[in-house]
Protein backbone atom coordinates (compact mmCIF):
# COMPACT_ATOMS: atom_id res chain seq x y z
CA UNK A 1 0.00 0.00 0.00
CA UNK A 2 1.26 3.46 -1.03
CA UNK A 3 0.15 6.16 1.32
CA UNK A 4 0.39 9.63 -1.06
CA UNK A 5 1.74 12.39 0.98
CA UNK A 6 2.72 16.17 -0.15
CA UNK A 7 6.02 16.87 -1.92
CA UNK A 8 8.38 17.54 0.52
CA UNK A 9 10.53 21.07 0.83
CA UNK A 10 13.05 20.93 -1.71
CA UNK A 11 16.92 20.87 -0.12
CA UNK A 12 18.58 18.59 -2.37
CA UNK A 13 21.55 19.00 -4.58
CA UNK A 14 20.25 17.86 -7.45
CA UNK A 15 17.87 15.29 -8.52
CA UNK A 16 17.68 13.92 -12.10
CA UNK A 17 14.29 12.74 -13.17
CA UNK A 18 14.91 10.42 -16.15
CA UNK A 19 12.87 8.32 -18.47
CA UNK A 20 14.90 4.80 -19.02
CA UNK A 21 15.58 4.40 -22.74
CA UNK A 22 15.12 0.56 -22.55
CA UNK A 23 12.34 0.28 -19.89
CA UNK A 24 10.39 3.20 -20.63
CA UNK A 25 10.32 3.49 -17.03
CA UNK A 26 9.91 6.73 -14.66
CA UNK A 27 13.77 6.44 -12.74
CA UNK A 28 14.72 9.17 -10.06
CA UNK A 29 17.68 9.66 -8.59
CA UNK A 30 17.99 12.28 -5.68
CA UNK A 31 20.97 13.09 -4.29
CA UNK A 32 20.15 15.13 -1.26
CA UNK A 33 23.77 15.68 0.45
CA UNK A 34 27.24 15.09 -0.05
CA UNK A 35 28.95 17.18 2.71
CA UNK A 36 29.95 14.18 4.77
CA UNK A 37 31.14 12.10 1.82
CA UNK A 38 29.75 10.42 -1.40
CA UNK A 39 25.85 9.93 -0.88
CA UNK A 40 24.73 6.05 -0.02
CA UNK A 41 21.43 4.94 -0.34
CA UNK A 42 19.83 2.24 -1.82
CA UNK A 43 17.44 1.74 -5.41
CA UNK A 44 13.49 1.10 -4.65
CA UNK A 45 11.58 -0.67 -7.39
CA UNK A 46 8.15 0.06 -6.30
CA UNK A 47 4.56 0.79 -7.50
CA UNK A 48 2.92 4.13 -7.24
CA UNK A 49 -0.46 5.94 -8.42
CA UNK A 50 1.43 8.55 -10.23
CA UNK A 51 5.18 9.32 -10.91
CA UNK A 52 5.15 12.51 -8.36
CA UNK A 53 4.24 10.16 -5.63
CA UNK A 54 7.66 7.98 -6.50
CA UNK A 55 9.46 11.74 -6.60
CA UNK A 56 7.96 12.60 -3.21
CA UNK A 57 9.32 9.18 -1.94
CA UNK A 58 12.47 9.71 -3.50
CA UNK A 59 13.09 13.24 -1.99
CA UNK A 60 12.08 12.09 1.23
CA UNK A 61 13.72 8.91 1.47
CA UNK A 62 17.09 10.88 0.79
CA UNK A 63 16.93 13.40 2.93
CA UNK A 64 16.46 10.56 5.31
CA UNK A 65 19.72 8.97 4.38
CA UNK A 66 21.43 12.34 5.07
CA UNK A 67 20.14 11.88 8.65
CA UNK A 68 21.16 8.21 8.92
CA UNK A 69 24.37 8.23 7.64
CA UNK A 70 25.64 11.07 9.81
CA UNK A 71 24.00 9.87 13.11
CA UNK A 72 25.47 6.95 12.07
CA UNK A 73 29.10 8.47 11.93
CA UNK A 74 29.59 7.74 8.74
CA UNK A 75 31.29 9.55 5.99
CA UNK A 76 28.55 9.55 3.39
CA UNK A 77 26.03 11.43 2.32
CA UNK A 78 22.55 10.83 1.63
CA UNK A 79 20.57 9.54 -1.85
CA UNK A 80 18.17 7.41 -2.86
CA UNK A 81 17.08 5.99 -6.43
CA UNK A 82 13.57 5.31 -7.18
CA UNK A 83 12.65 3.10 -10.38
CA UNK A 84 8.53 4.20 -10.43
CA UNK A 85 6.24 1.12 -11.62
CA UNK A 86 2.92 2.28 -12.96
CA UNK A 87 -0.18 0.41 -11.35
CA UNK A 88 -0.65 -2.70 -12.75
CA UNK A 89 2.79 -3.07 -14.15
CA UNK A 90 4.66 -6.61 -13.65
CA UNK A 91 8.24 -6.95 -15.13
CA UNK A 92 9.70 -10.06 -16.88
CA UNK A 93 12.99 -10.78 -16.40
CA UNK A 94 13.96 -8.97 -19.82
CA UNK A 95 12.06 -5.77 -18.72
CA UNK A 96 13.17 -6.17 -14.86
CA UNK A 97 17.05 -5.89 -16.45
CA UNK A 98 15.93 -3.20 -18.69
CA UNK A 99 14.87 -0.76 -15.44
CA UNK A 100 17.83 -1.85 -13.83
CA UNK A 101 20.40 -0.69 -16.57
CA UNK A 102 18.76 2.42 -17.48
CA UNK A 103 19.20 2.74 -13.65
CA UNK A 104 22.84 2.11 -13.89
CA UNK A 105 22.95 4.95 -16.67
CA UNK A 106 21.40 7.34 -14.04
CA UNK A 107 23.71 6.68 -11.25
CA UNK A 108 27.06 6.97 -13.39
CA UNK A 109 25.35 10.38 -14.54
CA UNK A 110 26.41 11.58 -10.95
CA UNK A 111 30.30 10.55 -11.23
CA UNK A 112 30.61 9.03 -7.97
CA UNK A 113 28.64 11.56 -6.09
CA UNK A 114 26.14 8.81 -4.91
CA UNK A 115 26.39 4.89 -4.68
CA UNK A 116 23.15 3.07 -4.49
CA UNK A 117 22.81 -0.24 -3.64
CA UNK A 118 19.63 -2.84 -2.74
CA UNK A 119 16.53 -1.27 -1.25
CA UNK A 120 12.31 -2.27 -1.19
CA UNK A 121 11.82 -4.24 -4.21
CA UNK A 122 15.49 -4.84 -5.88
CA UNK A 123 17.81 -7.47 -4.58
CA UNK A 124 21.29 -8.15 -4.64
CA UNK A 125 21.12 -9.45 -8.28
CA UNK A 126 19.64 -6.40 -9.45
CA UNK A 127 22.78 -4.34 -8.03
CA UNK A 128 25.03 -6.56 -10.40
CA UNK A 129 23.07 -5.82 -12.96
CA UNK A 130 23.69 -1.92 -12.32
CA UNK A 131 27.23 -2.67 -12.36
CA UNK A 132 27.33 -3.12 -15.60
CA UNK A 133 26.87 0.10 -16.11
CA UNK A 134 28.62 2.02 -13.41
CA UNK A 135 30.89 1.03 -10.69
CA UNK A 136 29.20 3.18 -8.14
CA UNK A 137 27.22 0.40 -6.61
CA UNK A 138 27.39 -1.55 -3.49
CA UNK A 139 25.91 -4.66 -1.72
CA UNK A 140 27.08 -6.73 -4.66
CA UNK A 141 25.90 -10.75 -4.38
CA UNK A 142 28.64 -12.73 -2.27
CA UNK A 143 28.56 -15.33 -5.18
CA UNK A 144 30.83 -12.22 -6.94
CA UNK A 145 32.59 -11.33 -4.11
CA UNK A 146 30.24 -8.42 -3.13
CA UNK A 147 28.50 -7.56 0.80
CA UNK A 148 26.15 -9.26 -0.23
CA UNK A 149 22.09 -8.83 1.13
CA UNK A 150 22.38 -6.09 3.97
CA UNK A 151 18.71 -7.28 5.74
CA UNK A 152 20.71 -9.43 8.37
CA UNK A 153 22.93 -6.25 9.76
CA UNK A 154 19.39 -4.38 9.33
CA UNK A 155 17.83 -6.55 11.40
CA UNK A 156 20.13 -6.99 14.00
CA UNK A 157 20.51 -2.88 14.27
CA UNK A 158 16.96 -3.29 14.52
CA UNK A 159 16.64 -6.15 17.56
CA UNK A 160 19.19 -3.89 19.22
CA UNK A 161 17.02 -0.53 19.22
CA UNK A 162 14.05 -2.73 20.12
CA UNK A 163 15.93 -4.19 23.49
CA UNK A 164 16.58 -0.62 24.16
CA UNK A 165 13.13 0.80 23.53
CA UNK A 166 11.57 -2.03 26.15
CA UNK A 167 14.10 -1.12 28.45
CA UNK A 168 12.73 2.29 28.84
CA UNK A 169 9.20 1.54 28.69
CA UNK A 170 8.96 -1.92 30.50
CA UNK A 171 12.24 -2.04 32.69
CA UNK A 172 13.93 -4.52 30.89
CA UNK A 173 15.19 -5.14 27.58
CA UNK A 174 13.96 -8.96 27.44
CA UNK A 175 11.42 -9.69 24.79
CA UNK A 176 10.29 -12.49 26.45
CA UNK A 177 6.53 -12.17 27.18
CA UNK A 178 6.40 -9.08 25.73
CA UNK A 179 3.72 -8.00 23.31
CA UNK A 180 5.23 -6.97 19.97
CA UNK A 181 3.15 -5.80 16.55
CA UNK A 182 5.18 -6.33 13.61
CA UNK A 183 3.49 -4.37 10.31
CA UNK A 184 5.51 -5.50 7.50
CA UNK A 185 6.88 -8.83 7.23
CA UNK A 186 9.96 -8.65 4.33
CA UNK A 187 13.10 -9.34 4.56
CA UNK A 188 13.57 -7.68 7.87
CA UNK A 189 10.75 -7.72 9.45
CA UNK A 190 10.27 -11.72 8.94
CA UNK A 191 13.76 -11.74 10.33
CA UNK A 192 12.81 -9.57 13.22
CA UNK A 193 9.58 -11.68 13.81
CA UNK A 194 11.73 -15.03 13.79
CA UNK A 195 14.05 -14.08 16.47
CA UNK A 196 11.45 -12.67 18.48
CA UNK A 197 9.22 -15.40 18.39
CA UNK A 198 12.47 -17.78 19.44
CA UNK A 199 12.92 -15.45 22.23
CA UNK A 200 9.21 -15.46 24.10
CA UNK A 201 7.86 -12.58 22.26
CA UNK A 202 3.90 -12.72 22.07
CA UNK A 203 3.89 -11.20 18.75
CA UNK A 204 1.36 -9.97 16.27
CA UNK A 205 2.10 -9.46 12.64
CA UNK A 206 0.43 -8.36 9.31
CA UNK A 207 1.41 -8.10 5.58
CA UNK A 208 -0.29 -6.67 2.50
CA UNK A 209 0.87 -9.93 1.10
CA UNK A 210 -1.82 -12.51 2.55
CA UNK A 211 0.74 -15.34 1.76
CA UNK A 212 2.88 -13.58 4.78
CA UNK A 213 0.08 -15.63 6.66
CA UNK A 214 2.28 -18.28 6.98
CA UNK A 215 5.07 -17.01 8.90
CA UNK A 216 2.44 -16.05 11.06
CA UNK A 217 1.47 -19.63 11.39
CA UNK A 218 4.89 -21.17 11.35
CA UNK A 219 5.90 -18.60 14.54
CA UNK A 220 2.75 -19.15 16.42
CA UNK A 221 1.88 -15.42 16.39
CA UNK A 222 -1.62 -13.60 15.98
CA UNK A 223 -2.27 -12.60 12.69
CA UNK A 224 -4.06 -8.90 12.33
CA UNK A 225 -5.95 -7.64 9.14
CA UNK A 226 -3.61 -5.20 7.46
CA UNK A 227 -4.66 -1.24 8.46
CA UNK A 228 -5.41 -3.04 12.00
CA UNK A 229 -3.10 -3.80 13.26
CA UNK A 230 -1.97 -0.60 15.10
CA UNK A 231 -5.09 -1.15 17.34
CA UNK A 232 -3.56 -4.51 18.99
CA UNK A 233 -2.96 -3.95 22.48
CA UNK A 234 1.23 -4.26 22.28
CA UNK A 235 4.25 -2.76 24.50
CA UNK A 236 5.95 -1.94 20.94
CA UNK A 237 4.93 -1.39 17.45
CA UNK A 238 7.21 -1.77 14.86
CA UNK A 239 6.44 -0.57 11.58
CA UNK A 240 8.69 -2.92 9.10
CA UNK A 241 6.82 -1.92 5.99
CA UNK A 242 6.75 0.87 3.71
CA UNK A 243 6.68 4.63 5.10
CA UNK A 244 3.36 6.96 5.93
CA UNK A 245 1.99 4.54 7.46
CA UNK A 246 1.89 6.88 11.28
CA UNK A 247 -0.68 9.07 10.22
CA UNK A 248 -2.54 11.69 12.59
CA UNK A 249 -5.65 9.15 12.60
CA UNK A 250 -3.24 5.98 13.47
CA UNK A 251 -1.22 7.68 16.04
CA UNK A 252 -4.30 8.94 17.78
CA UNK A 253 -5.57 4.84 17.81
CA UNK A 254 -2.08 3.42 18.15
CA UNK A 255 -2.51 1.05 21.57
CA UNK A 256 1.23 0.50 21.73
CA UNK A 257 3.76 2.66 24.89
CA UNK A 258 6.50 2.48 22.55
CA UNK A 259 7.14 2.55 18.23
CA UNK A 260 10.64 1.00 17.18
CA UNK A 261 10.92 -0.31 13.82
CA UNK A 262 12.96 -0.51 10.32
CA UNK A 263 10.37 1.29 8.15
CA UNK A 264 11.93 4.15 6.44
CA UNK A 265 9.74 7.51 6.95
CA UNK A 266 7.02 5.74 9.23
CA UNK A 267 5.55 9.40 10.24
CA UNK A 268 3.44 10.34 7.48
CA UNK A 269 3.96 14.17 9.06
CA UNK A 270 7.25 15.17 11.06
CA UNK A 271 4.89 16.72 13.39
CA UNK A 272 3.27 12.75 14.65
CA UNK A 273 6.72 12.55 16.61
CA UNK A 274 5.24 15.40 18.98
CA UNK A 275 1.69 13.95 18.22
CA UNK A 276 3.19 10.55 20.02
CA UNK A 277 4.98 12.16 22.68
CA UNK A 278 1.42 13.81 23.69
CA UNK A 279 -0.11 10.51 24.20
CA UNK A 280 2.68 8.90 25.98
CA UNK A 281 4.01 7.13 23.16
CA UNK A 282 7.79 6.44 23.15
CA UNK A 283 9.24 6.43 19.02
CA UNK A 284 12.52 5.24 18.66
CA UNK A 285 13.69 6.99 14.97
CA UNK A 286 13.62 5.20 12.24
CA UNK A 287 16.82 6.79 10.63
CA UNK A 288 18.97 5.65 13.79
CA UNK A 289 17.20 2.38 14.36
CA UNK A 290 17.76 1.01 10.71
CA UNK A 291 20.79 2.08 9.84
CA UNK A 292 22.67 -1.64 10.50
CA UNK A 293 22.60 -1.93 6.30
CA UNK A 294 24.06 1.46 5.15
CA UNK A 295 26.74 0.60 8.17
CA UNK A 296 27.47 -2.45 6.59
CA UNK A 297 27.37 -1.33 3.49
CA UNK A 298 29.39 1.54 3.41
CA UNK A 299 32.28 0.00 5.87
CA UNK A 300 32.34 -3.10 3.60
CA UNK A 301 32.73 -1.25 0.62
CA UNK A 302 35.16 1.05 2.02
CA UNK A 303 37.40 -1.94 3.91
CA UNK A 304 37.35 -0.31 6.96
CA UNK A 305 37.25 -3.02 9.59
CA UNK A 306 36.70 -6.55 9.85
CA UNK A 307 32.94 -8.42 9.54
CA UNK A 308 33.06 -8.85 12.93
CA UNK A 309 34.23 -5.02 13.83
CA UNK A 310 31.26 -4.07 11.57
CA UNK A 311 28.86 -6.22 13.19
CA UNK A 312 29.82 -5.16 16.56
CA UNK A 313 29.45 -1.28 15.65
CA UNK A 314 25.82 -2.57 14.42
CA UNK A 315 25.36 -3.65 16.97
CA UNK A 316 25.88 -0.44 18.93
CA UNK A 317 22.97 0.46 17.89
CA UNK A 318 21.09 -0.29 21.04
CA UNK A 319 23.24 2.39 22.77
CA UNK A 320 22.87 4.75 20.65
CA UNK A 321 19.18 4.79 20.57
CA UNK A 322 19.90 4.70 24.97
CA UNK A 323 21.52 8.28 24.50
CA UNK A 324 19.33 9.67 22.35
CA UNK A 325 16.06 8.78 24.81
CA UNK A 326 18.84 10.07 27.65
CA UNK A 327 19.20 13.45 25.43
CA UNK A 328 15.20 13.84 24.82
CA UNK A 329 14.87 13.31 28.49
CA UNK A 330 17.52 15.95 29.77
CA UNK A 331 16.56 18.63 27.10
CA UNK A 332 12.80 18.03 27.22
CA UNK A 333 12.52 17.11 23.73
CA UNK A 334 11.34 14.21 21.50
CA UNK A 335 13.63 11.75 20.52
CA UNK A 336 13.19 12.17 16.65
CA UNK A 337 14.84 16.14 17.62
CA UNK A 338 17.46 14.27 19.67
CA UNK A 339 18.36 12.33 16.68
CA UNK A 340 18.39 14.98 14.17
CA UNK A 341 20.21 17.09 16.86
CA UNK A 342 22.79 14.18 16.60
CA UNK A 343 23.20 13.82 12.60
CA UNK A 344 23.09 17.97 12.14
CA UNK A 345 26.26 18.40 14.61
CA UNK A 346 28.13 15.73 12.15
CA UNK A 347 26.68 17.92 8.91
CA UNK A 348 27.18 21.28 10.70
CA UNK A 349 30.40 20.84 12.04
CA UNK A 350 32.15 19.07 8.79
CA UNK A 351 33.92 22.15 6.98
CA UNK A 352 34.56 20.12 4.25
CA UNK A 353 32.90 21.40 1.04
CA UNK A 354 31.07 18.79 -0.95
CA UNK A 355 32.31 16.06 -1.55
CA UNK A 356 33.66 16.20 -5.70
CA UNK A 357 33.45 13.13 -8.08
CA UNK A 358 36.19 11.01 -8.96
Amino acid sequence: MTHTLPLPDFTHERVEVITGRRSGLVIIVALHSSVLGSALGGARLWTYPHYSDAIGDALRLSAAMTLKNAAAGLDAGGGKAVICLPEGTELDAASRRAAFLDLGDAVESFGGLYRTAEDVGSTTDDMLVVSERTEHVVGLPDAVGGSGEPAGPTSLGVYEALRATLERVTGSPDPAGRRITISGLGQVGSRLAVRLSTEGAVLTVTDVNPLKRDLAVELGAQWAEPGTEHLVPADVFVPAGIGGLLTDEVIDALDAKAVCGPANNPLAEHAGAERLAARGILYAPDFVVNAGGVLYLDLVAKQLASRDEIMARVAGIGDTVRRIFDDADARGITPLAAAESLAAQRLGTDTREPAHAH
